[in-house]
């Protein structure tokens, strides 16, 4: 090696980033794929398709009856979709993932994007381009006019078709920029964040909402509180004092029939208002809900509930006891049910009564069915027990059923039955009398509370009003320069045109290029005499 030659030296490998900068740097790229436009497509179709089970299977907080009839035809798949909150679908951990996770994308996505458009509306239209000939939409006027009174052609037409104008001094000479349609990017904008809105008001209508389902009898009512609902489901942030203080009593119910006897409407007569007042009068119906203070109260079925007198030994009588059977057939409005007794005086053993109720009843083989769903001739068909109903044992039963185990174990024994018209009785080994007595109707009613519905309903509108900005407004974009004639008469001036989103740009450029033509030529000064004798 020559001592001139410089000194070889071994190249030092750089040095890792600290490691908070690594750790920074990846989650910085993680935001960035999560608030990218595709990151937010993706999630709103996994949201699609998880709410898909949702719709198909039974859910819990529509019908626990449901699901525990799929457990007994499913009794093998059942608890696994179980342990995959297939019947808990929009509150299972997966969708609240999914519905954050698209939350938070689409605000990261859309906020940075408002910011910039922000921007962009009080910007002015850019400069024109430099070579604007070589644009697809573009074209040369020559005109007799000089360079500023073309442009001030130019503008006024341009403002009368509401674009925004600016004139500038280029370096190839005076020339115009103008543009319109920033409100297509206002839609997109409106769109996604009405979306937002929409996500916000649905969360927020599940958190603070509640619904609550109950069977009404004609004369009877409830208040609006969780423990008078047959089944009920309220938000994580409800507590029992946050609930609309409304009582409802049904007076009167109405169904209409039409001739291939389907109901065609159901109606009912109720009053409601707060505890202790006398309340107001209106009539609901399936699409007609009662609306009061954001609460609404649906009628949602109906059906038949059977009136009993029950006379004991002693005389003592119970009259016009009635209990809602629950239809199992809708077409005939055949329905099943159980009354019962347990605290019936002078008596150490409890009573109740199993039924079926046929509106226009009709005995077959010595079996009870019925041919009609409206009330032309009731019967019901009753199987009386006496026993132990296990009502104090702690395990939950129906109301609307006899627990068979208490049936099986011998705690209730069968001590009559008997098909009754109105007004026939069965009477018992002891002496009892039941009276079957008539039959009233009942409402199946919804009481639902979502503060979030109007929200829901602006979100929607806004949503299709940015939607239609979105397909309707076209962003466009136009320029204009003067040059000088190549004889020295007049100017030529150069346009040009830029349209966004839009494959007819070129009769549209075509069609204001010939406005502009002619109201040069209409500004142009008449020739003179000498320009006429030539």
């Amino acid at each position: 090696m020559s001592v001139l030659d410089p000194p070889r030296t071994t190249p030092v490998p750089p040095s890792p980033p600290p490691v908070h900068r690594r750790v920074t740097g990846t989650l910085l790229r993680w935001w960035r794929r999560l608030t990218a436009m595709r990151t937010a497509i993706i999630l709103l179709f996994l949201l699609a398709v998880a709410a898909i089970p949702g719709s198909l299977l039974p859910q819990r907080s529509l019908s626990q009856n449901q699901v525990n009839g799929y457990f007994t035809d499913h009794p093998t798949l059942a608890p696994i979709l179980d342990k995959l909150y297939l019947f808990d679908v929009f509150s299972s951990p997966w969708f609240a993932a999914v519905y954050l996770l698209l939350f938070i994308s689409l605000i990261g996505c859309v906020l940075p994007r408002g910011l910039e458009h922000l921007r962009a509306l009080r910007a002015a239209p850019p400069a024109a381009p430099r070579h604007l000939l070589r644009l697809p939409d573009s074209t040369s006027v020559p005109t007799p006019l000089p360079g500023t009174e073309a442009l001030d052609v130019v503008e006024e037409e341009l403002r009368v078709r509401r674009f925004r104008v600016v004139r500038r001094d280029g370096s190839s000479g005076p020339e115009l920029s103008a543009e319109k349609g920033l409100l297509k990017e206002t839609g997109n904008l409106v769109f996604h964040l009405s979306l937002v809105a929409l996500l916000l008001a649905l969360a927020g209508g599940k958190l603070w909402g509640y619904e609550g389902s109950i069977l009404v009898t004609e004369g009877q009512g409830f208040c609006n509180s969780f423990q008078q609902y047959d089944n009920y489901s309220a938000g994580p942030l409800v507590e029992g004092s946050d609930l609309t203080p409304l009582c409802i009593n049904l007076e009167d119910f109405r169904a209409q029939y039409e001739e291939d006897l389907t109901a065609s409407s159901y109606t009912a007569k109720i009053t409601y208002g707060a505890p202790g007042e006398s309340g107001r009068e209106t009539t609901i119906g399936v699409n007609h809900p009662l609306r009061v203070d954001g609460d609404r109260v649906y009628v949602t079925g109906h059906g038949f509930s059977p009136t009993f007198t029950v006379t004991l030994p002693d005389g003592t009588s119970f009259k016009d006891i009635s209990v809602p059977f629950l239809p199992s057939d809708t077409t005939t409005m055949s329905s099943q049910g159980a009354l019962k007794l347990p605290d019936l005086p002078g008596q150490s053993d409890q009573l109740a009564l199993e039924g079926f109720f046929a509106p226009t009843g009709v005995v077959q083989g010595g079996v009870l069915t019925s041919v009609d769903p409206r009330p032309l001739a009731p019967q019901v068909a009753i199987v009386a027990y006496r026993g132990y109903l296990g009502l104090d044992s702690g395990l939950p039963q129906s109301v609307y059923s006899l627990d068979s185990t208490q049936i099986d174990r011998g705690a209730l024994n069968r001590v009559g039955a008997a098909n009754l018209a109105e007004g026939q009785s069965l009477t018992l080994d002891d002496g009892t009398t039941i009276t079957f007595s008539g039959y009233k109707e009942f409402a199946a009613l919804q009481f639902s509370h979502d503060p979030g519905q109007v929200w829901v309903l602006v979100s929607a509108l806004a949503m299709l009003a940015g939607l239609l900005g979105m397909l309707l407004v076209r962003r466009e974009r136009f320029f204009a320069r003067v040059t000088g004639a190549p004889d020295g008469g007049g100017t030529v001036l150069s346009l040009a045109s830029l349209t966004r989103g839009s494959g007819d740009s070129g009769p549209r450029f075509a069609a204001l290029t010939g406005d502009l033509r002619a109201a040069l030529d209409a500004r142009a000064p008449a020739p003179g005499p000498e320009a006429s004798r030539t």
